[in-house]
């Protein structure tokens, strides 16, 4: 073979590398853009912060503050 050039099997094995290896990233973007599993995640993201320190904070201030307004509406009628 002249400088450079290729068998057809060695075209052949790159073209099979190729599709495995695009194949293997389709699989993945569909893995990743599930929309079962990125509603999954978000919630155990908002679990996990929900459970922290802060997060109860967070939620105890918002509980008092929503329960605040909620009195404030009652005693104006």
């Amino acid at each position: 073979m002249a400088g450079g050039e290729r068998s057809a099997d060695d075209i052949q094995r790159d073209i099979e590398t190729s599709r495995a290896a695009l194949a293997e990233a389709v699989d993945q973007l569909a893995y990743r853009t599930n929309p079962k599993r990125a509603v999954d995640n978000v919630k155990q993201t908002l679990r996990q912060k929900a459970e922290s320190t802060q997060g109860r904070i967070v939620i105890g201030v918002a509980g008092g503050l929503t329960l605040l307004l909620i009195i404030r509406r009652i005693a104006k009628h």
